[in-house]
């Protein structure tokens, strides 16, 4: 058991039969009146973001996470399928735990978050970026670089994102995870 005083980011905690991660928080002293923290959780299992605030001093339970670092092998109809390099254990994880299922590769590096106490898979964190190869988009014309215009690209692993006009089919190209949306060329 932990009280308010230990709240930090990346903190997971359990609340209201759920596991959450603490995002951001801020300890309030009023002039008037009790202090308290306010905050702004993440669950773990669907993925919602609430604001909630604790009283000064309130006890709150702790939840020993542990990040693991996995290989994606596969998806087929039961899921993502997952192995851990060290232990060769696999694990399956269903798609509405990823947040961009679209941008993982076969052989891609992944880190799940697993509870401790009873080795159940959480979430999924993608790499910040990574690295696709456009498998489809309209050719680009020769002097389309002064402009912000955008054009739909398909990648190698399915997904659909947008890229600028000067970008062709066959070029790898760095995307952001945490936005879907592209970078730069891939050197």
């Amino acid at each position: 058991m932990a009280n308010t005083s230990d709240i930090r980011n990346g903190l997971c905690i359990e609340y209201n039969n759920d596991i959450f991660s603490i995002v951001e928080f801020q300890h309030v002293k009023p002039g008037k009146g009790n202090a308290f923290v306010r905050t702004k959780l993440k669950s773990l299992t669907t993925g919602k973001v609430l604001d909630n605030t604790f009283p000064a001093g309130h006890k709150i339970s702790t939840v020993r996470i542990e990040r693991r670092k996995f290989q994606f092998l596969y998806k087929d109809d039961m899921g993502y399928h997952f192995m851990n390099n060290e232990t060769y254990d696999q694990v399956s994880i269903q798609e509405k735990m990823i947040d961009r299922p679209g941008l993982l590769k076969e052989g891609s590096e992944v880190e799940i978050l697993i509870r401790a106490e009873n080795d159940m898979p959480l979430t999924l964190e993608l790499p910040q970026h990574v690295v696709l190869e456009i498998t489809y988009t309209e050719p680009g014309v020769k002097g389309d670089t002064a402009t912000n215009s955008m054009k739909p690209a398909t990648l190698e692993t399915g997904a659909e994102i947008r890229v600028p006009l000067f970008i062709n089919q066959g070029e790898k190209i760095k995307i952001d995870t945490r936005s879907g949306s592209y970078i730069e060329r891939a050197k």
